[in-house]
């Protein structure tokens, strides 16, 4: 099977401190990788290369693209980039205000990602924008109402809504539950995990809680330093770890 990523020897430096450096995995089709450490470690600088946020200053992301096959996103002209981050990238920010239009209705923000793509009419627009509040748990009678009026937990339905309407291939995801309470968090994984699975969503997921993992994603990267420690299986990871820096980690939450 061909990855739909590959990634090879992605680095990125601040001067001279090290953001991320010789970074390198497959991601498969329908797989979800988890990436943590404590912060600092590099994981969201690693995220922000791969999805395009940032230029890596060495390395490729090679994306299975739907025509061309392979293509390294790195050296994609803008235009094509665009393109790929409103159609097969989808990318959830920690701050789902970040993500959302905060001027424009909860359909709007929603509908404003397939007329991106293309979609004109009205009717069907509005139509896949109250299918979608639905699917995240919003109710039909909020679809005109602007994001401030949502609670944080609604918000970042919202814009999960919003990132998924267009049937994305592979979902960036930047501390997804990050300031969110305790109960909101469980129900916002629970929803995240249906979706990936219903839509057979690759994802990369950068956290610090080792129990959204522990629950979403199928391998786990460890991040010291700018520095992959260790990767494998997630429960493997969590449940036997190898090197010093995870068993820290791992021992950390069992602790609290």
């Amino acid at each position: 099977m061909t990855p739909l990523l590959k990634v090879r020897d992605v680095a990125k430096y601040y001067g001279g401190r090290i953001g991320c450096t010789d970074v390198a995995f497959d991601l498969y089709p329908g797989e979800v990788m988890g990436i943590v450490g404590e912060s600092g470690s590099g994981k969201s600088t690693l995220l922000n290369c791969l999805a395009g946020h940032l230029d890596p200053d060495s390395g490729e992301v090679l994306f299975d693209t739907r025509t061309e096959g392979l293509k390294d996103t790195v050296t994609m002209s803008e235009p094509e980039r665009r393109m790929l981050s409103r159609t097969d990238w989808a990318f959830v920010h920690q701050n789902a205000r970040d993500g959302l239009r905060m001027g424009v209705s909860a359909g709007g923000n929603v509908g404003e990602r397939l007329m991106a793509v293309g979609a004109r009419h009205y009717g069907d627009i509005r139509s896949q924008a109250i299918d979608w509040l639905g699917r995240v748990e919003i109710d039909e009678d909020r679809v005109d109402d602007r994001p401030s009026a949502f609670s944080g937990g609604m918000q970042q339905r919202l814009q999960i809504a919003r990132n998924l309407v267009t049937g994305p291939r592979l979902v960036f995801m930047d501390e997804p539950t990050g300031g969110l309470d305790v109960s909101v968090q469980a129900r916002l994984l629970d929803l995240l995990r249906g979706l990936v699975r219903q839509m057979g969503l690759s994802a990369i997921i950068v956290t610090h809680d080792l129990a959204v993992v522990r629950l979403l994603a199928d391998r786990l990267m460890v991040m010291k330093s700018g520095r992959v420690v260790e990767t494998g299986l997630t429960d493997q990871v969590l449940d036997d770890p190898q090197h010093a820096y995870t068993q820290l980690l791992v021992s950390s939450v069992l602790q609290v």
